[in-house]
């Protein structure tokens, strides 16, 4: 478990970005940034919990009374004051009130939760009508997308649980059982192996394989299908796992299929070998889809090459075109180039990689080749 201590340190530089940035409060509702800052996994209410806090003064965390036992289960009361409101009460005017008592007046600008509901965003507007809203991703994308030793530990294990997953493969799929059959046992496989929630499960066989986004249907595994599983959960400590493996149930791929297959797989290799500290994302994501375009399946490479991952399975840094972002130690992401031919099949490869001193470590460690299921 985290210690009280290392939130203590990430809300000080939370604290910190947020002056530099001008903005007087941060205010963070449930999700990661707030997981992140006080270690409580909140649920997402209609009623207020914030976390709010100044750039001078006390941090608060505003939470319904009925989910004090949960918030100080989470150790957050060890990091910050937990204040509760019931029923009755107004949480916004509260925590309102708080943050212009704690600024000797009203902010003039806040750092609003990227992902705060419309409402709540509304509500706070309403009550600080000269204060400026800005999202406060800007604020903490720097204490985030460079992950600590501690922190890449944990999406080192998650990454072996999910590759765990990924090595039963053989005792579920197989032709004549339907996608959603062979899904149902992913996810009890997924809990099974430590992960607290499954996040998206992707049983994507013959021409559902492209569609980069499938989930699962009542269509049946035939005989030689490709079949895309891209399978992800959260474990308990809060980071995430995403691996994708193409698989052939039950017979020989047609010659094309094995023929792309090769090339996505130097793509993937190729790509992760290109990643080291000071290069750029979108030179990560050039390195698989020129290997793509040279072999003939450039526009059947329909997505960018990765994600960043850690307490979301999507975060920053996003490895695309366009994307300047120079590499650094600690950061986390995706490599997952794909195929998709319509009408016909799918392939995609994915690890989760993390940027070392001088080069990089893949995460998830199962064979990439292309597994036959008998």
């Amino acid at each position: 478990m985290t210690s009280p201590d290392v939130f203590s340190a990430r809300l000080q530089r939370a604290v910190d970005s947020a002056r530099r940035s001008d903005i007087d409060v941060l205010l963070l509702t449930p999700g990661a940034d707030l997981r992140y800052l006080v270690g409580y996994d909140a649920l997402p209410l209609e009623r207020l919990t914030c976390l709010a806090v100044p750039a001078h003064g006390e941090p608060v965390l505003v939470v319904p009374l009925l989910e004090r036992f949960a918030a100080e289960a989470s150790g957050a009361g060890a990091v910050v004051k937990i204040v509760t409101h019931e029923e009755t009460d107004d949480a916004f005017a509260m925590t309102a009130a708080m943050m212009r008592d704690a600024l000797n007046g009203a902010p003039s600008r806040v750092g609003i939760a990227d992902r705060m509901w419309a409402e709540q965003v509304l509500r706070f507007r309403t009550l600080m009508p000269d204060t400026e809203q800005v999202t406060a991703g800007g604020v903490l994308r720097d204490l985030r997308v460079r992950k600590t030793a501690d922190e890449v530990d944990g999406l080192r294990r998650a990454g072996a649980a999910i590759d765990a997953v990924h090595s039963r493969m053989g005792e579920w799929l197989r032709p004549g059982r339907t996608e959603s059959e062979v899904g149902r046992d992913i996810a009890q496989a997924i809990t099974d192996v430590g992960h607290a929630h499954v996040n998206f499960i992707i049983v994507a066989s013959g021409p559902n394989g492209a569609s980069p986004h499938h989930h699962t249907s009542d269509r049946v595994i035939e005989p030689g299908d490709p079949v895309v599983v891209d399978i992800g959960g959260t474990m308990r400590d809060g980071y995430c796992s995403d691996c994708t493996r193409t698989y052939v149930a039950g017979g020989a791929p047609d010659d094309e299929f094995a023929r792309y297959y090769a090339i996505l797989l130097d793509a993937q290799k190729q790509s992760c070998e290109s990643v080291r500290p000071g290069v750029t994302a979108e030179s990560v994501d050039a390195a698989a889809r020129e290997i793509i375009a040279t072999g003939g399946y450039g526009d059947f490479f329909v997505h960018r090459t990765g994600h960043g991952i850690g307490l979301e399975e999507h975060e920053e840094p996003y490895i695309v075109v366009g994307n300047d972002t120079v590499l650094e130690p600690g950061m986390c992401f995706s490599i997952e180039p794909g195929i998709y031919l319509p009408g016909r099949h799918g392939a995609r490869i994915e690890d989760i990689v993390v940027v070392t001193d001088d080069g990089v470590e893949r995460l998830d460690t199962i064979d990439r080749d292309l597994v036959v299921i008998a």
